[in-house]
């Protein structure tokens, strides 16, 4: 019977929020400086959306795809596929795989071969040891690069050629000759008769 009243004792209270900052304040309770690790996500992108961001301390062997922004601080080896979206690897970063990505900033380590659709920018004291293929690249003074660049041009979408004109309605007053000079570029007083 005794066992009976210990048990009623040890009944779990229910569970309440923590209490808010506001709260805390009034009852001059300190508040910590750091910020809250709610719901917020740990980096906004300047393209809106977040950034997954992986730590100095982390250690990836594998393939990474992202469909979303990403930064590497730590180490990764394998591939890096982020097609439509941006790498960012930290000033402790090293990567030692083949990176895809639509933009793709260095400030640590790179080592193999990169592909930007867009854009590749290695920052001052970054270091990319492979070879790169993007429309647009910028390598800063203090930055180190060895390997080759291949430069894609992204093919716009053109407007149509205009359609040759007829040959009478080309012709100048000055008859064929005035026209076949013109059309090489020549004006008509430096054609001679």
């Amino acid at each position: 019977m005794w066992n009976r009243r210990k048990e009623e004792e040890f009944v779990p209270k229910p569970v309440s929020a923590p209490p808010k900052a506001s709260e805390l304040a009034k009852e001059g309770i300190p508040m910590s400086t750091l910020p809250s690790r709610g719901s917020e996500p740990a980096y906004d992108s300047p393209r809106g959306g977040t950034t997954a961001v992986l730590g100095k301390s982390v250690i990836v062997k594998g393939q990474i795809v992202s469909r979303e922004d990403l930064t590497i601080d730590g180490e990764v080896e394998g591939t890096v596929e982020l097609q439509e979206h941006r790498l960012t690897v930290g000033p402790n970063g090293k990567v030692l795989a083949s990176v895809k990505a639509r933009e793709i900033v260095v400030l640590g380590t790179i080592h193999g071969n990169v592909e930007a659709s867009e854009k590749i920018d290695i920052r001052k004291e970054a270091k990319l040891v492979g070879d790169i293929k993007t429309a647009r690249i910028v390598i800063e003074d203090g930055a180190y690069f060895k390997g080759n660049i291949d430069i894609v041009r992204v093919e716009a979408s053109r407007p149509a050629a205009p359609r040759p004109q007829t040959m009478a309605a080309s012709v100048p007053a000055g008859g064929p000759v005035a026209a076949s000079s013109a059309a090489a570029g020549l004006g008509a007083a430096e054609v001679k008769r």
